[in-house]
């Protein structure tokens, strides 16, 4: 199987203004996301009010996060034009630092309105995956993210430099596993035994995945000769893989496991 790129033009004008695919695409992904965040309100104590207001904040900071930390990471395309930064409709954002953005501004929120962090994001963690499955393809259509050349069943054409090539569809990748991460996530959301499990399994899993596929890239942001994305897929899996481990050890331990593992 051959993914064609070009067949979608990067954007789209209405009148005298140019909207891109990619702004599309990852707005739909948010607005999806709430609806279903809309579908569970009252989960784990959580009211759907609670995850509107919050994302007035953490949508707007979380891109922002996202593109400093691309931009930190690849200063050389930006440093002889520095207006550059500002496209964002152009690409370039970084999930981790949308995340790590996100989760530090949901924090002081949490603390702010007296909410149970653990709560929250286990609350959102099933959506934030599904958004991250759909915003992959905005990728697609810029013709980025994708990986080495390969001669696999599926692939996808790119053409560089006047030649042709075939190369591995990482975005397709990650966009198909962070589907299934949704799918997990959303089963185990129903039968949660204790605070912060829905979001670890999303870090544990969603770095495994990332950590492989990174491999493949061709366009990683790089630390001298190490993949970034890597290291930090690599750091977390492994943190908080023990946290799992130990918060199940726990539960396993107790005569009464459900009331102490939701404490």
């Amino acid at each position: 199987m051959v993914l064609k790129t070009g067949l979608i033009p990067k954007s789209i004008q209405i009148g005298n203004i140019d909207i891109r695919w990619y702004a599309i695409i990852i707005v739909s992904a948010m607005i999806l996301a709430l609806l279903i965040c809309k579908k569970y309100n009252g989960r784990y104590g959580i009211k759907f009010d609670t995850i509107l207001d919050f994302s007035l904040f953490v949508i707007p900071i979380s891109i922002i996060c996202a593109r400093i930390y691309f931009v930190l990471f690849s200063f050389d395309l930006y440093k002889d034009n520095l207006w550059e930064v500002f496209k964002i409709n152009n690409g370039g954002l970084a999930i981790y630092g949308g995340i790590i953005g996100g989760l530090i501004v949901i924090a002081i929120l949490c603390k702010i309105k007296k909410v149970k962090l653990l709560d929250l994001t286990d609350y959102i963690a099933p959506v934030i995956a599904l958004a991250q499955s759909i915003g992959r393809w905005g990728n697609y259509i810029n013709v980025e993210a994708y990986g080495y050349e390969t001669d696999s069943f599926i692939k996808m054409e790119v053409v560089e430099n006047g030649y042709v090539k075939y190369v591995h569809p990482t975005f397709l990748y990650e966009s198909v596993c962070t589907f299934i991460i949704f799918c997990i996530l959303s089963y185990f959301a129903r039968k949660r035994k204790f605070s912060g499990q829905i979001t670890y399994m999303y870090i544990i899993l969603y770095s495994f995945i990332r950590f492989f596929i990174e491999g493949l890239r061709t366009d990683s942001l790089m630390l001298g000769n190490f993949r970034i994305s890597q290291i930090l897929s690599l750091i977390l899996l492994v943190v908080f893989s023990i946290i799992m481990a130990y918060k199940i050890f726990n539960c396993f331990m107790s005569k009464s496991v459900d009331e102490k593992c939701e404490k």
